[in-house]
């Protein structure tokens, strides 16, 4: 999460140390604006190519490759990870979301500690782990 600062003491930008990486052929990021308030918007986050934030809100989140994120959808302190698809009024704090999963619209992770901790590992800080390929029921 430092490499969302402002001045990270790993910095992704620094040309005199550049930082070798294989690149995926996704689209370009975008965010998807409508009437209302289903603006996308990130704020203060990395997103990754074929991510679409379609009228949700990222707030100080680490976003892979081709996320989908829906409509009215709140994500803060957050990393997901690549081809997850986060439903329509989820809320999402403090997370961690391994690759290829899809969260139903209207969930809540991160804000209820015994609920979390009944459906998924949580740590001692409070950071919610969802593993990869998982599957709500």
């Amino acid at each position: 999460m430092d490499l969302i600062n402002v001045n990270p003491h790993f910095n992704l930008y620094d040309f005199e140390w550049p930082l070798r990486t294989q690149q995926q052929q996704y689209p370009p990021a975008k965010t998807v604006s409508h009437e209302g308030e289903r603006v996308g918007r990130a704020i203060n986050s990395l997103i990754s190519d074929g991510t679409i934030i379609s009228g949700g809100l990222v707030e100080r989140s680490i976003v892979g490759f081709n996320v989908r994120i829906n409509s009215y959808t709140y994500i803060t302190d957050t990393i997901i990870m690549d081809n997850c698809n986060i439903g329509r009024h989820t809320r999402i704090r403090r997370a961690i979301i391994d690759k290829n999963v899809t969260i139903p619209e209207g969930t809540e992770i991160g804000f209820d500690a015994e609920t979390d901790k009944k459906r998924f590992t949580v740590s001692e800080t409070g950071i919610v782990i969802i593993p990869k390929n998982y599957i709500f029921k």
